[in-house]
């Protein structure tokens, strides 16, 4: 009987692409004498996202449970997700509904108990990396920071703020001042705030 399967591509930002995870994984499916019954594809979604937040991801996760795919075929762990919990659910639903998972990069088939135990170990090293990524970014705010770097938005200049208490004061809204000015409503209301403080 020749398997159903769902292709599930993901890229983090739109400025990637997913063409080589598709041109892999369609060739591989032809070797295999598999049948591809639809293409799932997240682009510009991170794999720490859940579930209600990758639109792709979950409908692939509708067409397992409808019983539409014998098999999930994925370029490598970290496109299905980053936590552990989250990639050990996903297999435990595949399997209840008697689908399978292959992962390209890491040559893993779930068909085979070695191919399960390794998916385990693969999602304890995704969740890991993950953890490092995080570590690294914070690491490298407070570095930023005891630098005496400033974080986040840029404060709007003096002049821009002169220009809005003098609009405001004048009974101009909020609206129009922020329309006039090229500014946002949300700094207006700031500036706003810090003048009645």
């Amino acid at each position: 009987m020749t398997k159903r399967v769902a292709i599930y591509l993901r890229v983090s930002t739109s400025d990637q692409t997913t063409d080589n995870q598709r041109r892999e994984l369609e060739a591989v499916a032809q070797r295999a004498g598999w049948q591809i019954v639809q293409v799932f594809e997240d682009a510009g979604f991170s794999g720490s996202k859940g579930r209600e937040k990758r639109p792709a991801y979950d409908a692939m996760l509708k067409a397992i449970t409808r019983r539409e795919v014998d098999m999930v075929a994925a370029w490598a762990v970290d496109r299905l997700g980053r936590s552990m919990q989250e990639l050990t659910a996903f297999l435990g639903e595949l399997h209840s509904r008697g689908a399978d998972l292959y992962l390209h990069q890491q040559a893993l088939d779930t068909t085979t108990p070695s191919g399960k135990a390794m998916f385990g170990m693969m999602a304890v090293f995704a969740e890991f990396e993950r953890s490092m990524i995080v570590e690294r970014v914070n690491a490298g705010l407070a570095r930023a920071k005891a630098q005496g770097k400033r974080l986040g938005r840029p404060a709007h200049d003096r002049l821009i703020e002169a220009k809005v208490k003098e609009l405001r004061g004048q009974g101009i809204g909020v609206v129009k001042v922020a329309k006039t000015l090229g500014i946002g409503v949300s700094s207006v209301q700031r500036i706003d705030k810090q003048t009645a403080a």
